[in-house]
């Protein structure tokens, strides 16, 4: 079974909204390189999903959760 790659639905949330890296990273407060380092990532602290989640107006946690949700009923 695959994993949940949340750097790739952040990546992905943020091309679909035409942000840039340089945007997200001003609004976590953070460097630009440790949002590629984030992008290359499976999982990452909750609590910066969901500094991530605020800034992008998305709720990963929801993505996560169908995600489960699927796979669960397809067992």
């Amino acid at each position: 079974m695959n994993n949940i790659n949340v750097g790739q639905l952040i990546r992905n949330e943020l091309t679909r909204q035409e942000r840039s890296v340089a945007w997200l990273a001003r609004k976590i407060m953070c460097d630009r390189t440790n949002i590629y380092r984030i992008f290359a990532k499976e999982s990452i602290d909750t609590e910066l999903l969901v500094r991530i989640s605020n800034a992008l107006n998305h709720n990963f946690f929801n993505d996560i959760a169908a995600t489960v949700e699927d796979r669960l009923s397809n067992k």
